[in-house]
């Protein structure tokens, strides 16, 4: 029979069982054990090598998004192909991929309309870590295998692309979003991993003029890196002090996910810009009328989910492979699953610089 009626997988015994970080409550998750996953027809499950900790991974454990209890969370990853469902094909047992944080079927009609973040629903697209079973463990199950797995070169190492699954996605699809033109000048609020990744991406697109604020002075200083041709230091009005500079903005990336730098991206914008926000916001978020000229100054708000699937990560490992990005910069610190409590407190608590942590599975 071929294999694309069976499962092909690694022998292991009926009881296998794997470790994985688990959500139970806010602030009540850890690492405990959980059968290794087995796929049905469509799926695979991947042995995970090189994992993250997310923005939004804390908004979960802190209680501020909700997932179910029992979740395993995590939904950036590079690892090696375990099994595969029946009907997978093209791929083969412990070939290198990379894991997109959204798992688009590209079957629904919200995928075959050009939305497949929204795969199925609002954020329907987002399944690992929040309505399904994610990354932060030695094994994962990818749904729809045949649509989101993406092959990593072997001129590329995991490091290379592992920041590819989400935020270096999410962040340039901010200034893709924002239809950021050649020359224009861009205000990006927020350098922490995703908005340091928007500044790369307004300069990809051709932006003249990129304006980094943030409170972290090294931060600003790792976004002169990204492409920033001005920072700004949130330590007054940097709002004010752009439009002293700049007369507006054609468009303002809100990258941090809280009211006061939302209001702020909004206020810079010039008649007619656009705002992109890609922040996950904790709390509900108002539009200050004055700001948004009451609705009739041609000014546009758009948000965007990372975009998903194998195309989307193949064109971005494109880049990495020509030399055009370098990621690896952002990685500031590695600890081992087993080290995944003190991941999160580092993490959680913005210490030492961090920007983005990689954990790694033995």
């Amino acid at each position: 029979m071929s294999s694309t009626a069976t499962a092909t997988h690694l022998e292991l015994p009926a009881a296998g069982v794997m470790q994985a970080n688990v959500f139970h409550s806010p602030n009540r998750f850890g690492l405990e054990s959980k059968p290794i996953p087995r796929p049905g027809p469509g799926d695979a499950v991947i042995k995970v090598r090189l994992t993250t900790i997310c923005g939004t991974d804390i908004h979960i454990v802190r209680g501020e998004y909700p997932v179910a209890p029992g979740r395993t969370i995590g939904h950036e990853a590079v690892g090696t192909i375990h099994e595969l469902g029946a009907g997978v094909t093209g791929y083969s047992v412990g070939q290198r991929v990379l894991v997109g944080a959204i798992t688009p079927c590209g079957q629904c009609m919200d995928c075959l309309g050009g939305h497949a973040a929204q795969c199925g629903g609002p954020l329907g697209g987002w399944r690992i870590g929040n309505s399904m079973d994610g990354a932060q463990a030695e094994y994962m199950l990818v749904p729809f295998a045949q649509a989101n797995l993406a092959p990593v070169p072997d001129s590329l190492s995991d490091t290379d692309v592992l920041l590819l699954a989400d935020i270096a996605s999410t962040g340039f699809s901010a200034a893709e979003s924002g239809e950021v033109k050649l020359g224009d000048t861009v205000a990006v609020f927020g350098q922490g991993p995703i908005g340091l990744c928007a500044t790369l991406g307004a300069k990809l697109m051709g932006a003249a003029r990129i304006l980094a604020v943030d409170k972290n002075p090294f931060r600003l200083e790792t976004a002169r890196k990204m492409g920033a041709t001005d920072t700004f230091l949130a330590d007054g009005d940097p709002a004010d002090e752009i439009l002293r500079r700049t007369h507006g903005v054609d468009v303002a990336i809100e990258a941090l996910g809280i009211q006061a730098t939302f209001e702020n991206a909004l206020r810079v914008v010039k008649p007619g810009g656009v705002v992109s926000s890609v922040g996950v916001y904790a709390h509900n978020l108002s539009v200050d009328l004055g700001a948004f000229g009451a609705g009739i100054a041609d000014k546009r708000i758009v948000t965007t989910l990372c975009p998903g699937g194998k195309e989307r990560m193949t064109r971005l490992m494109r880049l990495v492979e020509t030399g055009r990005i370098d990621l690896k910069p952002l990685l500031t610190h590695r600890f081992h699953l087993d080290e995944i409590a003190e991941a999160y407190r580092l993490f959680s608590e913005q210490r030492d610089n961090v920007l983005k942590v990689a954990i790694a599975v033995p």
